[in-house]
């Protein structure tokens, strides 16, 4: 890469990361703020990415769709932000909540640039707080919201905005972590607008090009670093939470020259629970995955998809219709698809490709009537696990991996604000898999409720272990245990002051067949 183009490389990811520092400084929630659960990003005047911050890549792979969503929906003026949540009609799962606007230039009649947040919110409604229960149809999962205008020209539309919150469990929350997401907005603006001013709309413009036509040409020359061919893996998550097991995630990646079909008809059919997810996520999960391919610190835009033909079938897990749950589609499906396709790719070129990681979010949700304040309660996080070993290296120990990116509440934090104690927060021992690199451990965690709970699980590899490579073992599967007895991977109860809930996650498959630990 050039000087020049570095240069505005770096403009366009700073203005990004700086949307986002403004979303966590200014939010109310501690998934959001302590967490990191959000993202944002920019977008040329197509409506094309062109920039996103180091945030969360399930995020970041599938808010493209809510970009063009919005501009199909509704016609963005100056002022104006959109606001979604609906799986089908660009979201990935309703707690996520996406955000767009459009930037002007002086006498452009036509916007010039888009600008998108996602952030997941800990409560939009349900039937059960956190609203990430096990479900069979997304009515159950919370509001659903459509493209819809919450700022009309700098005004926020309070009818709008009244909806939305009339509908939460914690309505100041939400009203708090919106108004993070439009100020993230004001910013990116400002920043583009001056960058704009500064050099002028025909050079912004054109090194906007450049950039997708130069993370298009890494893309393309990383696979012509792998052999021609047809490359199969399948793997399978657990259950659907209501009696379907061993839902089968395939893909079928056929290379040829510079180019890449990636083939998920062959995965299973949209199931009654909620792990279904829609075809932005397999995007996401697929962009993730030939991103991590790439040597270089390639520009994460709209050019590296060029070279990617992505099929997924209309009523299957990863095309599903309506109104079908969602809700663990985003998180744990995502998380199966990086498996086959990290699998399918071991087999074309062996000694790049990690072992399977945790392979699940261990997804956490919450709430109830505080004790000590008289108020509703919300919460939501994801737990870590171990990583995956590569081919010349240790897996690291309980962590976030593939298409997470968030942190960990900090115990302070998390028991100054919800009536609940940490009792154990652990790595987990001999969870890893064993092998000449052995995979990264799981962790502990244990939660007493301190206040009646109502709690809901969206869990994976409690059945199916992570895999391992070249003959290394695989990692321990997770376990859920309430007061000691164990759960299902995904279920929802109400918890008694005094109840322990214990979340063992799994570790990390191995790579390589001695036992020695690397």
């Amino acid at each position: 890469m050039d000087l020049e183009l570095e240069i505005f490389r770096n403009l366009f990811v700073s203005i990004a990361e700086e949307m986002g520092t403004v979303l966590r400084r200014t939010s109310f929630s501690p998934n959001i703020k302590e967490r990191r659960d959000y993202s944002c990003a920019v977008y040329d005047r197509y409506a094309e990415t062109i920039a996103m911050g180091d945030h969360m890549p399930v995020h970041l792979g599938a808010m493209p769709t809510s970009v063009t969503e919005s501009l199909s929906a509704q016609k963005l003026e100056i002022g104006d932000v959109v606001i979604l949540n609906d799986p089908f009609c660009g979201g990935t799962h309703l707690p996520d909540i996406t955000s767009v606007s459009a930037v002007f230039q002086d006498n452009e009649p036509e916007p010039v640039y888009y600008l998108a947040t996602r952030a997941h919110h800990s409560d939009v409604g349900g039937m059960a707080p956190g609203s990430m229960p096990p479900a069979t149809e997304i009515f159950q999962e919370g509001t659903r919201i459509p493209p819809v205008k919450i700022v009309r020209k700098g005004v926020i539309d309070e009818d709008i905005l009244n909806l939305v919150l009339l509908n939460s469990r914690t309505p100041e929350e939400r009203r708090g972590d919106i108004g993070a997401q439009l100020a993230a907005h004001s910013v990116g603006e400002r920043r583009l607008t001056h960058a704009t001013n500064k050099y002028g709309i025909e050079e912004i413009q054109e090194q906007m090009v450049a950039l997708k036509n130069y993370s298009e040409r890494l893309m393309r020359n990383s696979l012509t670093q792998i052999p021609n061919g047809v490359y199969e893996f399948e793997d399978f998550l657990d259950d659907d939470g209501f009696g379907s097991e061993r839902i089968r995630v395939h893909c079928t990646l056929t290379i040829e020259e510079n180019k890449v079909r990636v083939d998920f008809c062959n995965s299973a059919a949209q199931t009654r629970g909620g792990i279904n997810a829609n075809r932005a996520i397999a995007t996401a999960a697929t962009m993730y995955t030939f991103r991590c391919l790439i040597h270089d610190d390639v520009p994460y835009n709209a050019g590296m998809l060029r070279p990617v033909e992505i099929i997924t079938q209309k009523g299957s897990l990863l095309d599903p219709l309506p109104p079908a749950s969602v809700a663990a589609g985003n998180v744990e499906t995502s998380q199966r698809v990086v498996d086959v396709l990290l699998g399918a790719l071991s087999k074309a070129i062996p000694n790049r490709i990690p072992a399977a990681s945790a392979g699940t979010m261990n997804n956490l949700a919450f709430g109830g009537l505080d004790s000590r304040s008289g108020e509703s309660f919300a919460y939501y996080e994801t737990i870590g696990g171990g990583m995956g070993a590569g081919f010349n290296s240790p897996g690291l120990d309980a962590c976030h991996t593939h298409m997470s990116n968030s942190l960990n509440t900090p115990v302070e934090a998390l028991e100054r604000e919800l009536p609940v104690k940490i009792r154990q927060y652990a790595i987990a021992p001999e969870s890893s898999g064993k092998g000449r690199y052995r995979g990264g451990s799981g962790v502990i965690k244990e939660f007493e409720f301190m206040t009646e709970t109502d709690v809901s699980i969206l869990s994976d590899r409690r059945t199916f272990a992570p895999y391992g490579l070249e003959n290394g073992g695989v990692g321990q599967r997770g376990k859920n245990l309430l007061n000691g007895q164990i759960l299902p991977g995904k279920t929802r109860f109400q918890a008694k002051p005094g109840d322990r809930l214990r979340i063992e996650t799994p570790g990390g498959g191995a790579h390589g067949g001695s036992t020695s630990d690397g």
